[in-house]
């Protein structure tokens, strides 16, 4: 179990300095073996006496190498503060942790920190990360699938990443936050890139990120902290409801989309978005081609990042097990290790298995 200099080191390697306090007061009284286990044998992990493949969604990483492009910008604090840890790219602890908790496969993902970039340093980023993201994968082949980065702020050269990074790289797909400097992902200026992921059927993994009026709301200060444990579930619920009723979903059918922490509040409270829909004269509504529920039993999906099995049971009748992937957040200590699926009497021994790398293995064809 880390120590709580060790926790916090790691915690800011999210996005952003400011996020060490985000996961701080997480470090005490977590399951010891989400981070820092010892070396030992692999955990291998089986649903009634067969052996099933487990898959990550929801694990981060930070390329080191990046510190020589941003030393002399306003991004340097944000890569100092992510260049020890487990949350480096190439740390071997994350193997081990991986052994230790029973985790086959990780999508790995850098969380979007760069959206304030300009277009050739976001060009000389992307590129890195992105390749230092397949150089890991392709020595690892059997460990790892990669999430390419994209600079949003730039939609075309976003689009043109992505091509690059799926077709020539081999990355699945990619890793976004939940808006840009303040611009919602729905607005029409990133169309470009929505139909650029539908072309490609790149699902995208949506994590949030520092954003005004969510996670650095004012209101959010204080103890408990709010900006992460309401802060990131709320950026997540705005998101995605934007993409729901700016009718993004409905322009770009195809789109594959998980979002973080369980898709944050929506999900869990989707049938008020439903309600709305019938009240009135439903103005919001008359534009869209489904109730908003809908869209999670097709474009949209959900980690499990819920932390109970009501939770669970719950999230499972409003988007079916289908359209649910495990996520940890490694390398932060929460308690969600793979036990929290195979002990639920909340889900079938058929649901665990597709939830915990059935349903991640087809859609990012791994090759288990």
């Amino acid at each position: 179990m880390p120590n709580r200099r060790d926790f916090l080191r790691n915690a800011a390697g999210a996005t952003a300095a400011a996020l060490m306090s985000r996961h701080g007061l997480a470090g005490a009284g977590l399951s010891p073996r989400q981070v820092g286990a010892p070396p030992g044998k692999r955990r291998e992990v089986s649903i009634g006496g067969r052996r099933v493949k487990t898959v990550d969604v929801h694990a981060h990483c930070f390329v080191p190498e990046v510190m020589n492009l941003v030393k002399d910008t306003p991004l340097a604090a944000v890569a100092k503060a992510n260049l020890t840890g487990n949350i480096v790219l190439g740390n071997p602890q994350r193997l081990i942790d991986m052994d230790a908790q029973g985790i086959d496969y990780q999508a790995i993902n850098v969380n979007a920190w760069g959206y304030s970039a300009d277009r050739p340093l976001a060009r000389d980023l992307i590129a890195l990360q992105n390749e230092r993201i397949a150089q890991w994968c392709a020595k690892h082949p059997d460990r790892f699938v990669g999430m390419a980065t994209l600079a949003l702020q730039h939609p075309d050269l976003a689009a043109d990443q992505l091509d690059q990074a799926v077709r020539k790289l081999g990355l699945r797909g990619a890793a976004i936050g939940g808006s840009v400097e303040g611009q919602e992902l729905s607005d029409r200026k990133f169309d470009p890139f929505w139909a650029k992921a539908e072309e490609l059927g790149a699902m995208l993994f949506m994590h949030p990120q520092q954003a005004q009026g969510t996670t650095q709301n004012p209101r959010l200060q204080g103890k408990g902290g709010l900006g992460n444990t309401i802060g990131n579930p709320l950026e997540t619920t705005v998101f995605l409801s934007h993409l729901i009723f700016e009718g993004t979903l409905d322009r770009f059918p195809g789109l594959k989309i998980c979002s973080a922490h369980a898709g944050g509040y929506l999900p869990s409270y989707i049938g008020r978005s439903d309600a709305l829909c019938g009240r009135g004269s439903g103005g919001d509504c008359k534009a869209l081609k489904t109730k908003p529920s809908e869209y999670f039993r097709s474009n949209l999906y959900i980690d499990t990042m819920i932390f109970r099995e009501d939770g669970l049971r719950h999230l499972v009748a409003e988007v079916g097990a289908d359209h649910m992937f495990y996520g940890t957040d490694y390398p932060f200590d929460w308690p969600v290790g793979i036990d929290f699926i195979l002990n639920s009497k909340a889900v079938t021994d058929t649901q665990k298995e597709a939830i915990l790398g059935g349903n991640l293995i087809k859609l990012l064809q791994i090759k288990a």
